[in-house]
């Protein structure tokens, strides 16, 4: 298995370095979970479908409060620490609930576990909708810890039920995701307003509104789930060494940090435009532009990084561009912000998929992979709540946006440097013991 792991990595294709973004976290079971036997075509294709539907309901929590996120603070009197909180909250769930999927899955079944993880979703969304800001709290963790678990059980599902035609359906699960998050940029305030039927609507109808195509896909997946065989299995493999490793803190740090930024961005790209002087429908066209270029830098980075002895200065180049641009959207004149949006796209984009590619490049066989994801995922996206929490207190403090260009450049230094370590042709000094075998 491991040189067979090694063999794929010394002569990749450019649907292999998409694939790599996959993480099997169910890799560790036994017995192995099996694929399930599909009665047709069309119940593949709905399979396929309803997977990448998913995936597309993990990202409306985090985009739509931002385009809204003035009018919530002006309607509930919430400050900008409180906005912070909230902002930050989703994404302080991915880290501390994605190692929890492994052991539900296992438990439970990925499939069912995944009907739970859906069922949560719109839950949480659609309490948004009550507009009382314990509540927002509350729906907020509910719906950001299902997504944790849904982060981490999916991409497992992609790579399991479709391993001939795996670049398929990475692109499509890639795609989906950000769309979600774009369409929730680009679409939440005027579903807010046909809701409402006036420009003066409820901005809570406008979050909630996100909770109908979850509950849809609920539907769709839910005979799917309580069809599916599920034997409960146990954790055959031990991974020992890695969180001691030194380059495995440095992937560790680098996902993290490029994530603090993206969530940044997620939360706050907005209201940094809005007060740049775009309204609210303008800002979140930008943003959801901006995220849909993120696919285009999702799908075309790790083929060339792959073929990349060391991705150190693909890392660099790609936090250089994504920081400069961002720096422009805060300070160019206004007539640039839209193509530096899009440059800021293909920039962050390409720092997600190279932060998913190095995982795999950096572990020697696909056991330390798994568990370098959950490292570099729980550590991870912990750090990552620091960036959008510091966004919004910088503001609160300052009055401005403008003072976030310090926090943005640190980050974007730490990301370097974090960057170039990561990139370096070593694996990490990890092992992957077989628990049976043991003494």
């Amino acid at each position: 298995m491991n040189q067979t792991f090694r063999q794929s990595r010394a002569e990749p294709s450019a649907m292999d370095a998409i694939d790599d973004q996959l993480i099997d976290a169910e890799l560790d079971s036994l017995p192995p979970p099996q694929a399930p036997v599909l009665a047709s075509p069309a119940a593949r294709i709905l399979l396929g479908a309803s997977l990448v539907l998913i995936a597309f309901n993990l990202r409306p929590l985090f985009s739509s409060l931002s385009v809204l996120l003035p009018e919530m603070m002006q309607a509930t009197g919430l400050s900008s620490a409180g906005a912070s909180l909230l902002t930050t909250l989703p994404v302080l769930c991915l880290g501390i609930f994605a190692p929890f999927a492994p052991r539900l899955a296992q438990r439970y079944g990925a499939e069912r576990t995944l009907l739970g993880v859906m069922a949560l979703v719109t839950l949480g969304t659609a309490l948004r909708g009550f507009g009382s800001v314990p509540i927002l709290f509350a729906a907020t963790f509910v719906a950001g810890a299902a997504i944790a678990v849904g982060n981490v059980l999916l991409p497992g599902l992609v790579k399991r039920d479709f391993p001939d035609s795996m670049a398929l359906m990475t692109g499509l699960y890639t795609m989906a995701l950000c769309a979600g998050a774009a369409a929730a940029s680009g679409l939440t305030l005027p579903v807010e307003h046909y809701i409402a039927g006036s420009r003066a609507g409820s901005w809570a109808a406008g979050l909630a509104a996100w909770a109908v195509p979850a509950f849809a896909v609920l539907l769709l997946w839910a005979p799917q789930a309580f069809a599916s065989r599920h034997r409960a299995s146990h954790s055959g493999f031990r991974v020992t060494g890695l969180w001691r490793d030194r380059l495995a803190w440095q992937v560790t740090l680098f996902m993290g940090l490029q994530s603090a930024l993206a969530y940044s961005i997620f939360g706050w790209l907005a209201p940094i435009l809005r007060e740049r002087g775009f309204d609210a429908t303008a800002a979140g066209a930008i943003v959801s532009v901006s995220v849909m270029a993120q696919v285009v830098a999702c799908l075309a980075v790790p083929p060339i990084a792959v073929r990349c002895r060391s991705q150190s200065m693909v890392n660099v180049i790609l936090v250089t561009i994504a920081v400069i641009a961002l720096l422009g959207i805060l300070f160019a004149p206004t007539s640039m912000t839209l193509p530096l949006a899009i440059v800021q796209g293909l920039g962050q984009g390409g720092l997600i998929a190279a932060a998913m590619t190095l995982i795999v490049l950096r572990s020697p066989d696909p056991h330390v992979a798994s568990h370098l994801s959950g490292m570099a995922q729980g550590v991870g996206y912990v750090l990552a709540a620091i960036g959008p929490l510091l966004v919004g207190l910088i503001h609160g403090w300052t009055g401005s946006f403008a003072a976030s260009a310090i926090l943005f450049t640190a980050l974007g230094l730490g990301v370097a440097v974090m960057g170039f370590g990561a990139g370096r042709a070593l694996l990490v000094g990890a092992r992957t013991v077989r628990l049976d075998e043991q003494g």
